[in-house]
């Protein structure tokens, strides 16, 4: 596990670029946190960082956006669901399971026991109107291995 104190912005950009120099394609980063918390900005700048060109949007509505970077990047928003089933029906376990490209699912504690073997939790805490401590842990061995690279890298 490892965690950092963000105080603005520019340090949740900071934070959200190490993160995209560290993660690789099988990764999937369960984002989880209050409403306004920092999720939906946190994975633009991290889309931007993989090359993805298109405006990035919470796909609350739609479920799913798709961005196109180095790899497939499969932005998930699953806060009006309620079932496995309509888990089933947007087709989450074949791209959460595909080891080609990356998925980032926000409001992932809805179904926390759906989430594949090389899940990354992130949880956003809210400390004050600005700052938030953004917290990463997980397991399996890509998991690990981009937790390893977070520890080393460094905010610029």
């Amino acid at each position: 596990m490892i965690s950092f104190e963000v105080n603005s912005e520019e340090d949740t950009k900071k934070l959200a670029t190490l993160a995209g120099k560290s993660i690789k394609e099988g990764v999937t980063l369960a984002l989880i946190g209050d409403l306004g918390a920092g999720k939906t900005f946190f994975t633009k700048h991290l889309a931007k960082t993989l090359g993805a060109e298109e405006e990035v949007t919470s796909p609350t509505f739609n479920l799913m956006n798709i961005y196109e970077g180095v790899c497939p990047i499969y932005h998930f928003d699953l806060y009006r669901l309620e079932t496995l089933e309509q888990l089933e029906d947007i087709g989450f376990c074949e791209y959460a399971e595909s080891e080609e490209g990356i998925c980032l699912i926000e409001w992932a504690d809805k179904f926390k026991s759906e989430m594949p073997e090389n899940t990354v939790e992130v949880n956003f805490e809210k400390t004050g109107e600005n700052s938030r401590t953004i917290t990463f842990s997980g397991e399996g061995e890509l998991a690990k291995e981009f937790l390893e690279k977070m520890k080393e890298g460094t905010l610029i």
